[in-house]
């Protein structure tokens, strides 16, 4: 079927929007959790929950997503998605306690998981032309990363002029919008797959993330001791187990354990997780920092995080370039490295001490993030046939969302409740946690990533590419 010009940018623009208000809502939040804090009497352990409610639902569901498209139609999904997205959002900016703000931001994560991975099969079908859809996708890509990186800055300024609650509102205009544009401009499609659900695999994969969570919130509230956080612990370890097991014996398993015998795959996969970790976790504890402890306003924390944004967009660019000229070893390296060098110069920061000093590691942080992230995402497809690239990018997107969470649960522990003194070693400790590991994973990137150059891949993005 021929698409018209005006229909395949609508389709773009209609997509690009699905993918902006997800990732803006993984970053805006953050802004926004101090006012959350004082609204709703809360502690850190309730603050995790908001920020991970949403980030557990989106990674458990991310996988079982595509395969929804597969049966039901990409184009019904992804409307399906923006509604689900979009009714959410007003429900948290209309919450009146923090149970219904963290059951809300649920359900909002589960509009996020049919968002991505729909998002982009509809630009597969709009832009049959693979050299009109690698353009139509690096947009796509561009505008999201652009959402991503901007969240901290606008969240300042709507939580400064509108309150907390306009950090979510601000979906409602994008969400129909795009609404609009895809009844308008999508091309119906009826499911093309009748690919089997696993249904037990989605279950144990929900239970696993939620009892993970559970228990690494808690701890720092109950202590490692009581009953909640171990048994919590204890299913989480049974419910992965069952899992894995669910996952080895299905025929048409969720997560396709045989593409981990792929070693490329397999160590970029836990570079996912650990960028995510340090990235998520220390955005958290940071947009405490400035507000808790040092005392800045919502707009003032949003700007703080400024040189990363625009670090965070021009050098995502760059990366994209610099792919097949250096191939995904050298690079993958190169910005892990930075990233954990940043990171490292941001330990002596202290209570007292300037903003000035920040800048530069900030800009060293975000530039390794920035070459990391469109690299594993195009190591990550060139590693595995083309018949099973939507696969593996979604199981990459889905461990990066996972390391997310385990960042923000872990750090929020590290910081607690305390007074400045307790805070700050929570946050030292974060800081060194984070560059250790991604050493460390740098290390595992020289060693198990091949020296061959790529050529950069379509959909070549930031934020990594789903079926």
């Amino acid at each position: 079927m021929t698409v018209s010009a005006a229909s395949a940018r609508g389709t773009l623009w209609a997509s690009a929007l699905g993918l902006v208000v997800v990732l803006l809502d993984i970053s805006v939040v953050n802004v926004a959790l101090d006012a959350l804090r004082r609204e709703f009497s809360t502690d850190v352990a309730g603050l995790q929950w908001v920020v991970n409610a949403y980030t557990l639902a989106f990674a458990a569901l991310l996988l079982t997503s595509g395969t929804l498209g597969d049966r039901f139609g990409a184009r019904r999904l992804f409307l399906s998605g923006l509604a689900v997205f979009t009714l959410s959002s007003a429900a948290c900016g209309l919450a009146g306690s923090l149970a219904v703000l963290v059951a809300a931001r649920l359900i909002q994560g589960v509009g996020a998981a049919l968002l991505v991975p729909n998002s982009l099969v509809m630009l597969r079908q709009a832009y049959p032309d693979n050299r009109a859809r690698s353009r139509a996708v690096g947009w796509w890509g561009a505008l999201g990363g652009a959402s991503l990186a901007a969240g901290p800055v606008l969240g300042g300024i709507l939580v400064t002029h509108a309150g907390w609650r306009g950090v979510f509102l601000v979906n409602l205009p994008i969400g129909l919008i795009g609404m609009y544009l895809t009844l308008r401009h999508a091309a119906p499609s009826g499911g093309r797959h009748q690919r089997d659900l696993d249904w037990r695999g989605q279950a144990a994969a929900i239970l696993a993330l939620a009892a993970m969570a559970t228990a690494l919130i808690e701890a720092g509230q109950l202590g490692w001791r009581h009953g909640l956080v171990q048994g919590g612990a204890l299913l989480a370890v049974l419910a992965t187990l069952a899992f894995l097991r669910i996952e080895a014996r299905s025929a048409s398993p969720m997560l396709p354990l045989t593409l981990f015998r792929i070693r490329t795959f397999s160590v970029v996969s836990l570079a996912g997780v650990a960028v995510n970790f340090a990235y998520y976790g220390l955005i958290f504890v940071f947009s405490l920092f400035f507000q808790t402890q040092q005392h800045l306003s919502p707009q003032q924390t949003g700007l703080a995080f400024l040189p990363m944004t625009v670090v965070l967009m021009a050098v995502n660019v760059l990366a994209g370039r610099l792919i097949a000229r250096v191939g995904p070893r050298v690079l993958m390296v190169t910005g892990l490295l930075l990233a954990a060098l940043g990171y490292l110069l941001l330990m002596p920061v202290s209570i007292g001490a300037g903003y000035a000093p920040l800048i530069v590691p900030m800009v060293l942080a975000a530039s390794g993030v920035a070459l990391v992230v469109p690299t594993m995402t195009n190591a990550t497809l060139a590693s595995v046939d083309g018949s099973r690239a939507g696969i593996a990018s979604s199981v990459l997107n889905c461990a990066r969302q996972v390391g997310g969470m385990l960042g923000v649960a872990i750090f929020g522990n590290l910081i607690g409740n305390g007074a400045s003194d307790a805070f700050m070693r929570g946050m030292h400790a974060s800081i060194g946690i984070s560059a250790g590991l991604l050493v460390l994973v740098g290390a595992l990137c020289w060693c198990g990533i091949g020296r061959g150059h790529l050529q950069q891949s379509e959909g070549s993005v930031g934020i990594g590419k789903a079926e």
